[in-house]
């Protein structure tokens, strides 16, 4: 399939998807057809995903929705493939690429499946038991758009012992399970990463509110989600603490709940300070990664210092929030949650791998 093809298969797509986000059916020609077929489907399984996963809430998976939306507009879609002229691979050079897709935040292995298409590869995926209904409803999305895409897409509960090349998203443990596994054949292998975020003292109100939005969306399941503050001598933590009273609701949420007032019994149990809101815990600590629930946060004086210290700790971080344009590679707060399709996961552009793959 010509590249020009696809890029007007997936912006469709994408403005299909963005009815959704926005819970406002379009009454346009080009959406018509797609939506006599899918709205009311579409629509249903966003409202009763949280029955199959309870994280997957209606808000969520609209917000992912959006997300995906934003990142398939077609001058989007064309600025990140004019960089890859190979591709599309000739058809006689396609290969099978497994893909494990995790299940941690609504249609997190979309951008995947994507990538593979793009590429001219074919994918052969398996999808977490946990993301399921969303991704194969996306996919045959896909195919009714264009019926091509067909062959070239194929879900399997087995393991994926039939490929050329596989990319596979997960812990630590099944990292290093994967990596063993797949280790003679092509291979992308992601673990956990997070995100963190370095604070100066000069946010404003609305930049705290916006990080809020890249800690907690999510409940704060995905790879970009904040889960570590980096505070300046003298910012008083009771400053973040007060803006992240907004978000009060997460904890009427069960599971939340549940894991939040755990480690606030494993902490007290075991006499450590932290503050707490009600909603979620700010605790000191070197650590990246935090339980649900909890922020960890930890201060610095000295910028150059910290700097250095996050290249040494770059394989945790998966993304850096800060208005500080001193940080290297630094988004703003509140588009953590937000990614472009050049915003590769890990820093591995997905499409020269695929494209090196022949």
């Amino acid at each position: 399939m010509e590249k020009k093809t696809l890029i007007e298969v997936l912006a469709l797509t994408g403005t299909y998807l963005q009815q959704h986000a926005n819970q406002k059916r379009s009454d346009s020609k080009a959406l018509k057809v797609l939506n006599n077929t899918f709205f009311e489907e579409f629509e249903d399984v966003i409202k009763t995903e949280h029955s199959s996963n309870a994280w997957f809430t209606e808000d969520n998976v609209r917000l992912a929705l959006s997300g995906i939306s934003y990142a398939l507009r077609k001058e989007k879609l064309e600025k990140w493939l004019k960089k890859y002229p190979g591709i599309p691979i000739e058809v006689s050079n396609a290969k099978t690429i497994g893909v494990v897709m995790a299940g941690n935040i609504p249609m997190v292995g979309f951008h995947d499946l994507v990538s593979v298409l793009v590429s001219g590869h074919k994918l052969l995926g398996r999808l977490s038991t946990k993301d399921e209904r969303l991704m194969k409803l996306f996919t045959r999305l896909l195919v009714h758009i264009e019926p091509d895409i067909e062959p070239r897409i194929e879900f399997s509960d087995e393991y994926l012992n039939k490929t050329d090349a596989i990319i596979a998203t997960g812990s630590n443990n099944t990292g290093r399970y994967f990596e063993y596994y797949f280790k003679n054949i092509p291979h992308i292998i992601r673990k956990n990463r997070n995100g963190i975020a370095v604070l100066t003292g000069d946010e404003t109100e609305n930049d705290l509110q916006k990080l809020g939005a890249d800690i907690f969306n999510y409940f704060g399941l995905g790879c970009r989600n904040v889960t570590k503050l980096y505070l300046p001598d003298g910012f008083p933590p009771e400053k973040i603490m007060k803006t992240f009273d907004s978000f009060s609701q997460l904890a009427e949420h069960h599971k939340y709940g549940n894991n939040l007032n755990y480690n606030r019994t494993l902490y007290l149990m075991n006499n450590e300070k932290f503050f707490d809101n009600g909603a979620v815990i700010l605790k000191e600590s070197m650590d990246i990664a935090s339980p649900v629930g909890v922020v960890n946060f930890e201060k610095y004086a000295d910028l150059n210092k910290l700097n250095n210290q996050l290249s040494a700790l770059k394989e945790q971080i998966q993304c850096i929030v800060s208005i500080d344009k001193r940080i290297e590679g630094s988004i703003k707060p509140g588009e953590s949650q937000m990614p472009e399709m050049w915003d590769y996961a890990d820093g591995i552009d997905t499409l020269i791998f695929l494209k090196e793959i022949v």
